[in-house]
């Protein structure tokens, strides 16, 4: 597990440092030296694009150090304005004889090996503008044409807290400095930075911090099983959804598997009676219960319903399930009534978001939810750019709220109880296809079948998740591939963990 922060927490830390007693300009040399030492730059041509703030200041260091090693170095100002701790390192590189220009339209980085971003740290805000737009726009276009480019601290454009961005420097590797911030891995950051290292430079973090989810975080649930254990001491994982007009009740099918794969010991799928001959050949493992239903669509029966979730550690429910006022009342009796483990995913967070959402305080469940932004932004009743824009906030509020485990889906996935935040950076861009929130709930309900903690089990499932699909689409591609590659994947996915040391 690696530490993450907020820019504000980053902000207190700086300042708190400062306050006992070391002085802002060693913590800026203290900065440049530590991100060289990651930089290639020895007899090549460097261009260090600096703007008007402490992150052209940590440039600035970087440009003496990398000068005595031999680099050709020019330093590129957006503005003749400097902080008055950069203002020194800068009249340092004028001292050696470093060059510096003023960016202008005719700019050029093409004949730079290596282009150093140091325009905007990681509080800038907004969208940039004038010169400082069209030199991002200059960067970039040197990079597709073969320039190195490093972003000290963040990509200058990047919001450092959502990772969002219009106009953003597309980095080939980002140096974090002090502590990783969270717009290095939400939103766009993962479009935008190649590869990312963290400086740490000895900054205490002052303030709260989440969790950067890693392989080592789950040896206590991926571990090697003893000889004397059967299926019973794993755990009955359920799911229950499908109905006639969507192709869910196949996935449903699949999730099964996924939930075994995630090693529950009994898989249950729960469908509507006349979904059985679309589902049945495609079940081996898993047994089969059937629910009363009308034109494809289950029908509230309190005593099938009780013997459909009777003996369930864990139930995922909603996948490809439809919304209608049928269904509604399962999904309240369920949250009245089951005392294991729910994970509530699509139609199922469909139908809640129409509820009184106080029904989830007096829940007898354990509750775990699963939306990706849109589904997010139905249960909070605002915009999805507002979620977006602040999801560890409003997931982590929700949570609290509501007493439950909110996963909210996305480039990297956000999981909180309402206290600790994790940030699972698993996954990739080939999971963006139908289905893949269905696999992610069935792995969730195979891990809840035998683990207790649901907040943890959240954390896992999303990081198996994100294997599976990252080694899926080694195997095929980012435009081919399908969520059931993803769930074939699961198996070495856990692989990958069990080998771990």
């Amino acid at each position: 597990m690696k530490k993450v922060i907020s820019v504000e927490t980053m902000r207190n830390s700086d300042v708190a440092k400062i306050s006992s007693g070391t002085p802002g300009i060693e913590l800026m040399y203290n900065a440049g030296k530590s991100a060289f030492e990651h930089i290639d730059c020895e007899n090549k041509k460097l261009a260090i694009v600096c703007g008007t703030g402490n992150n052209a200041g940590d440039g600035y260091v970087i440009a003496l150090l990398a000068h005595e090693n031999g680099a050709d170095v020019t330093i590129f100002l957006i503005k003749e304005k400097f902080s008055s701790d950069g203002k020194f390192y800068f009249d340092e590189c004028i001292k050696k004889g470093i060059k510096y220009k003023l960016c202008d339209e005719n700019t050029c980085f093409l004949q730079y090996d290596v282009i150093l971003d140091c325009i905007f740290g990681t509080g800038f805000k907004g969208v940039p503008s004038g010169i400082t737009a069209e030199i991002i726009k200059k960067i970039n276009i040197s990079q597709k044409k073969g320039s190195r480019v490093v972003s000290i601290d963040i990509n200058s454009g990047l919001n450092g807290d959502n990772g969002l961005s219009e106009l953003c420097v597309r980095s080939d590797l980002t140096i974090s400095i002090g502590t990783l911030k969270s717009g290095h891995f939400l939103g766009d950051a993962k479009d935008k930075i190649g590869k990312i290292v963290n400086c740490d430079i000895g900054i205490p973090i002052s303030g709260e911090y989440y969790k950067l989810l890693e392989d080592d975080d789950f040896c206590d649930i991926i571990k090697e099983r003893k000889n004397n254990s059967h299926k019973g001491t794993y755990g009955t994982a359920g799911v229950l959804g499908g109905c006639k007009e969507y192709s869910g009740a196949i996935k449903l099918a699949n999730m099964s598997v996924s939930q075994l794969r995630s090693g529950c010991g009994i898989s249950r799928v729960i469908i509507a009676d006349s979904l059985f001959a679309s589902v049945s050949p495609y079940l081996l493992e898993s047994t089969l219960f059937l629910v009363k239903d009308d034109a494809g669509k289950m029908i509230f029966d309190e005593d099938r319903i009780n013997n459909a979730i009777n003996g369930l550690d864990s139930l995922a429910i909603g996948m490809g399930w439809g919304v209608c006022e049928e269904n509604r009342k399962i999904l309240e009796y369920i949250i009245g009534n089951y005392q294991g483990n729910l994970i509530i995913d699509a139609d199922g967070l469909n139908i809640l978001s129409a509820l009184d959402m106080n029904i989830l305080k007096s829940a007898k469940c354990k509750v775990a939810i699963t939306p990706h932004p849109k589904e997010f932004s139905r249960l909070l009743k605002i915009p999805v750019a507002e979620v977006l824009y602040d999801s560890i906030r409003y997931s982590r509020e929700f949570a609290s709220e509501y007493n439950i485990v909110v996963l909210l889906k996305g480039t990297s996935t956000v999981i909180t109880d309402g206290e600790t935040v994790s940030i699972c950076n698993r996954g990739c861009p080939g999971m963006a296809s139908a289905g893949s929130g269905d696999v992610l709930s069935g792995i969730a309900a195979g891990f809840a079948a035998y683990n207790d903690n649901m907040f943890h089990t959240m954390e896992c499932a999303s990081y198996i998740n994100g294997i599976a699909g990252e080694l899926a689409q080694e195997k095929s591609n980012s435009i081919s591939m399908i969520s059931h590659d993803t769930a074939d994947q699961i198996q070495n996915a856990v692989n990958k963990l069990l080998q771990k040391d």
